[in-house]
Parts: structure tokens; C-alpha cells; sequence
């Protein structure tokens, strides 16, 4: 049933809200900052469905091949949903996305994790404003559910497609909420790859989110935070989530986008909603080890890489034998550029399974492989 409540917020869409929420990226010498539209506070940093449920069509089915971007986004749109937060300290604005018909919908943690009670007002393509409760938000992936309470019977869910499968130079759609215009598409190109993204942490949450994010150039901005990314064929690719930005000048005053933009993989999102539906919060994997970014000369060449500062005794890392003092430079044949980049090739893989870490030690190239636990505290 539609909202019948007057909702206590705050709907900023003025220039003063882009100075909000701003974060250091350890892989980026700008700023980068989470794309909520807020006010008064800074929320934490920089997707995940439920099976479809029999009868709702995912948006993504149906759409021929090559079919052109008005027609990508007419059939999506209906998908996409506005998000409005009362917080302690102000009020914010955010996007998300329909996952079936029991009314889950997927957003970043930092656009709800510090609503008031737990509760926001979710605001349908169509103009229908509906209360949802917090089911769950994990702060070291930035991914949140929430449920519509008394959800219609004629939710569109979106269709997730695989991120694994993405390249360089794939056209995208990205469709929000930035600075409160609802249901605004840009569209752009993935301009990189496994682009490493770390971000602050917000009221009540102390994690610090590490991605490997998808590099858009699609314009978005703060409002955007919670939309989804969709493929040339209207599956779901990742989840927007923040961009980098510039200072303006002496006054501390930052640009809006200036064309990169970051996308949480579906891949992982998915991971991480569907264990948040299924018990309102997430496991990640261990490695069992603390990092931290460094060089190294191995083979004739310099290589950028994470140095083992500190072990688990029993973890992953002790098992395999790594010692401290090693540089990790790849895991799975994937470089690395930093801790960052080491943190987030774990936190999106499975808890058990495999991976091959190339190290040096004392100079000499090595290789090992580790079975990744659960991660119990904050060490990686």
C-alpha cells in the first residue's frame, strides 16, 4: 500500500549539496566521493537479487539485440527507484533498484545505514511513494536492501547481468536520482577495469569500503548513489556508487562530474544482497593478513605490490606459509597496484575458495595458493 504518512525530510537539489560526503581514494590522487545528495552529514563512502520470482519479468528479458538506448531505457526505467532518508543530521536523497516482486530493493549502505528507525521513503518510477524498512547494509562492500512495506503487485525487478564478462569500451547506461532529478539516464563507455576505490566510513558505521570498481564516464552525480548501471542489453552491471572529483579553488569547493564515475560490479553486489535477504548481513573472505602498499624489484622491473605487515596464526596466509615482509604482486595472474587493490580481489571472492598469490621474498619470485576463510574481525 502507498505511503500515507507525511515523510520527515529533506529534499535537497541545490548546488550545496555536491560539497557533501567527500573521501580519499588510495588509488586515485583527486578526490572521490559517494554520490548521495545529502546535507549536514558525511555518509560512509564508496548489487544482489533475489531469485525472480514466478510471473515478473526481469526488465533485461524481451529487449531485442542492438535495440537502441530509448528503448533500453523505457523498458529499465520502471525498474529504478528514488530514495529519500531523515537522518540524525539532516536529510539525503539516493537511487536504487527493484529485485523481485516481494519489494527488495538494492541501494549503496551509505545512502541508508544512518536512516532514522531504519526507515526511508522509496519513490517509484510512476510518482507512488512507499515506506521500506532496512533488511540489511554491509559497510565493507557499500551494499544495502531494503523491503517496500506493503509492496504493489506490479513490480518491475531488473535483470543481473554477469560483470565478469565486461570490457573496456562497453557502452553503458547509468539511470538515478542526482540531485533529486529522479529517473535521469546518461549514458557512456567502461572506461576501466578493477579500478581499486577505498571511501570513509559514515555515522555509525567505522569500515571503510574497498572496490574493485567498473570505470564509467557516464555522467553521474551526488543523488546517483544506489542506481543501477545497465549493459547495452538492460542487465544490471553494477551498482553506482561514487565518483572523483576536483577542487574548484581556495574556497574548498568541488566539481560535480567530471567524467569518472564508479560502479560497484553486479557480480559482487549480488553476492552480498542475497546473503543480507537471506540473514540482514553478509560474510566476507579472509586472507588472514595486514597490508600494506609498497614497490619492489623483482625480474628487472619494479612492480607495485602489498607487503605482509602482520599474520594470522592458523589463517589462510599462515597455511599457505607466506611470511611477513613478502610482496604480494598478483593474485590469480591479476596485478596489483596496492593494499587497496589486494583488499578488494579478496572481498569479492567466495569464502573457500582458491587463490594463487605471486609474491617476492629476499628478492626471489615465488608462488603460493591460500583457501580463503570467513572474515571474523576487521584484519583482511
Amino acid at each position: 500500500m502507498a505511503a500515507q504518512r507525511r515523510p520527515r525530510l529533506w529534499l535537497p537539489v541545490t548546488a550545496a549539496a555536491l560539497g557533501a560526503a567527500l573521501v580519499a581514494s588510495g588509488a586515485t590522487v583527486a578526490l572521490t566521493r559517494h554520490l548521495d545528495d545529502s546535507r549536514g552529514h558525511s555518509p560512509v563512502v564508496i548489487p544482489a537479487a533475489a531469485p525472480t520470482p514466478a510471473g515478473a519479468r526481469p526488465v533485461g528479458q524481451g529487449l531485442a539485440p542492438g535495440s537502441d538506448w530509448a528503448t533500453i531505457a523505457a523498458a529499465v526505467t520502471p525498474s529504478v527507484v528514488s530514495i529519500d532518508v531523515d537522518t540524525n543530521a539532516g536529510g539525503g536523497q539516493g537511487s536504487g533498484m527493484i529485485l523481485d516482486a516481494q519489494g527488495h530493493v538494492m541501494t549503496n549502505a551509505h545512502v541508508v545505514v544512518d536512516a532514522i528507525d531504519g526507515i526511508v521513503a522509496v519513490t517509484l518510477t510512476d510518482g507512488r511513494l512507499f515506506w521500506a524498512e532496512l533488511v540489511g547494509a554491509d559497510s565493507l562492500s557499500d551494499v544495502a536492501v531494503v523491503r517496500l512495506e506493503d509492496p504493489p503487485d506490479d513490480l518491475v525487478p531488473v535483470e543481473l547481468g554477469d560483470s565478469s564478462l565486461l570490457v573496456v569500451g562497453e557502452p553503458v547506461l547509468a539511470i538515478g536520482n542526482p540531485l533529486g532529478l529522479s529517473n535521469t539516464a546518461t549514458t557512456g563507455i567502461i572506461s576501466a577495469l578493477d579500478r581499486p576505490v577505498s571511501a570513509g566510513e559514515s555515522l555509525t558505521n567505522p569500515e571503510r569500503a574497498v572496490t574493485n570498481a567498473i570505470q564509467i564516464d557516464a555522467a553521474i552525480n551526488p543523488g546517483n548513489s544506489g542506481g543501477p548501471l545497465f549493459d547495452a542489453s538492460g542487465q544490471v552491471i553494477g551498482i553506482t556508487s561514487s565518483i572523483q572529483t576536483i577542487s574548484m579553488g581556495p574556497f574548498g569547493g568541488m566539481a560535480g562530474s567530471i567524467g569518472l564515475g564508479f560502479a560497484i560490479p553486479s557480480n559482487h553486489a549480488s553476492n552480498i544482497a542475497q546473503q543480507l535477504i537471506a540473514t540482514g548481513s553478509a560474510q566476507h573472505a579472509l586472507l588472514g593478513v595486514s597490508i600494506a602498499s609498497d614497490y619492489v624489484e623483482v625480474d628487472g622491473a619494479t612492480r607495485r605490490g602489498a607487503t605482509v605487515t602482520e599474520i594470522t596464526a592458523g589463517g589462510p596466509a599462515d597455511d599457505a606459509g607466506l611470511r611477513v615482509g613478502d610482496v604480494i604482486i598478483t593474485i590469480d595472474g591479476r596485478p596489483l597496484t596496492g593494499a587497496d587493490s589486494l583488499t578488494a580481489f579478496v572481498r569479492e571472492r567466495a569464502i573457500g575458495s582458491t587463490v594463487t598469490l605471486a609474491l617476492v621474498r629476499d628478492g626471489q619470485r615465488m608462488e603460493t595458493t591460500a583457501v580463503l576463510s570467513s572474515r571474523p574481525d576487521r584484519v583482511l
